[in-house]
């Protein structure tokens, strides 16, 4: 039996939405945000609707995720519904942004209200299909890694989990920063060689006169500087897995000797006579198109048809943009435990701006911003001033101080002061060098009231001294 919790004042549409559920289904009901949790918690309800005004009242000046965060923490595959106005439908799409499914506009109409209730429902199967794929096949260690809300993710992870399990080769594909090696790992720990050892190897960062040594090792002797005996990654890789990035850049001498590999799994080091074989399991990445270059003649036809056995092609992060507040809470996960702070929030108009990004360098620029502007942040928050302003310039001359009408005037009003009042501060102790008597001093205020100020926005002197 389906459960929905109706989070609202006006009784005209709780009553109407509660009449287009369906009779022996549960219902219930609440006018205020912190009245609804312990019904959430207690029912576990399936839906929720809440009243775009209601949700304004209890929102924190930061963001509105914090509201969302309770339901979900009850029942990870909550749906949130937004109830809004005609009038307001673009805070009802900025909340849909910020962690909601889906939103109705008043005055409720029941065909909606039934087919919002199906999506949520299909959403809901979805969801449960991939609980149960990570229940019965991914390991816990990477669920935050599988953990996507665009469906050619889904699809990549759905080819993954089909081919982890066999020895076919697997090509993957896409642009530079997507996280091709990344899968690659991903897809040898989910197989039967995950005890064996995973042999990486960037093909285009080697030499062609040292690559085809990298790859099937050389004997002692066998060319200037060859000192002693040594053996190739498919040696190292016997019985696991070799991941050779950006295979389209190995020279044609390289080519041949992996086409050989790939056909029986045979190969000879660079100066030697002996044959070695290796059972080592191949997944090749490019970012380059392999088709066309082996059309052209720059690759050769027969070794691409052997690496393109599994196609996988990964989307570029421009396409997978509903994906990014996840990839942020797991990339502030990662820097919490490299550099030891404790960043938990990312600033709205952060989140908005890399939302509009194009991302030319896909996840690896993701990251690598991230990373910049955490280890600058002083405060509890990651905040715009650590950002390249390019991201949030626009042609447009009002964007330049950006606005979050989904606020009350009083609310947006507030968000402005702080984030005023916290640049200025970092502005002030970057000058200063962090002496609270000297920023005190050219604030023209106490050092009490500066004292006061600096605990408000989390800021420590001692990140600006020299």
């Amino acid at each position: 039996m389906k459960s929905y919790l109706i989070i609202s004042p006006e009784k005209k549409a709780v009553s109407l939405i509660k009449s287009s559920i369906p009779a022996d289904h549960r219902v219930y009901f609440s006018d205020e945000i912190e009245n609804a949790y312990p019904i959430h918690r207690k029912h576990n309800c399936d839906v929720v609707f809440i009243d775009l005004d209601v949700l304004q009242r209890g929102a924190s000046q930061n963001s509105f995720s914090r509201i969302f965060r309770p339901f979900r923490e009850s029942n990870p595959l909550v749906g949130i519904v937004i109830l809004a106005p005609k009038d307001d439908i673009r805070k009802a799409v900025n909340m849909v942004k910020s962690g909601a499914n889906d939103y109705l506009s008043y005055p409720i109409d029941s065909s909606e209200v039934r087919l919002v209730i199906e999506t949520m429902q299909e959403s809901l199967n979805q969801n449960l299909e991939l609980d149960y794929l990570r229940d019965r096949f991914w390991k816990t260690e990477w669920l935050d890694l599988i953990n996507t809300r665009t469906e050619s993710m889904r699809e990549v992870f759905k080819k993954i989990r089909a081919v982890a399990s066999t020895k076919a080769t697997v090509m993957l594909s896409g642009e530079t920063g997507t996280g091709k090696s990344l899968l690659a790992r991903l897809l040898h720990f989910h197989s039967s060689r995950s005890d064996d050892p995973f042999i990486a190897i960037h093909c285009g960062a080697i030499p062609d006169t040292l690559l085809e040594s990298e790859l099937f090792g050389h004997e002692k002797g066998s060319f200037t500087g060859a000192v002693r005996t040594k053996r190739g990654k498919f040696e190292l890789a016997q019985n696991g897995t070799i991941f050779l990035d950006e295979i389209g850049t190995i020279s044609p001498a390289a080519q041949v000797k992996l086409l050989q590999v790939l056909q029986d799994g045979s190969f000879n080091r660079v100066g030697g006579e002996i044959e070695l074989k290796t059972d080592a399991r191949i997944i090749a990445a490019t970012n380059t198109d392999l088709a066309m270059m082996s059309e052209k003649g720059g690759f050769r036809k027969d070794l691409f048809y052997r690496l393109n056995v599994f196609p996988i092609e990964l989307p570029p992060l421009e396409e997978r943009k509903e994906d990014i507040p996840g990839l942020i809470e797991q990339f502030l996960k990662k820097l919490n435990a490299k550099h030891g702070k404790s960043l938990q929030e990312v600033h709205p108009k952060v989140i908005g701006a890399l939302q509009s990004y194009d991302w030319p360098g896909n996840i690896r620029e993701l990251e690598n911003l991230l990373e910049r502007a955490y280890i600058l942040e002083t405060s509890k928050i990651l905040t715009p001033e650590n950002f390249p302003t390019e991201l949030f310039e626009t042609d447009s001359p009002a964007a330049l101080l950006p606005i979050d009408t989904t606020m009350t005037l009083a609310e947006a009003r507030q968000m402005a002061v702080e984030d005023f009042e916290r640049q200025y501060l970092k502005e002030l102790f970057s000058r200063t060098k962090g002496k609270v008597n000297l920023a005190a001093m050219e604030a023209g205020i106490s050092t009490r009231q500066l004292n006061k100020l600096m605990a408000k926005h989390s800021i420590r002197k001692e990140a600006f001294k020299k």
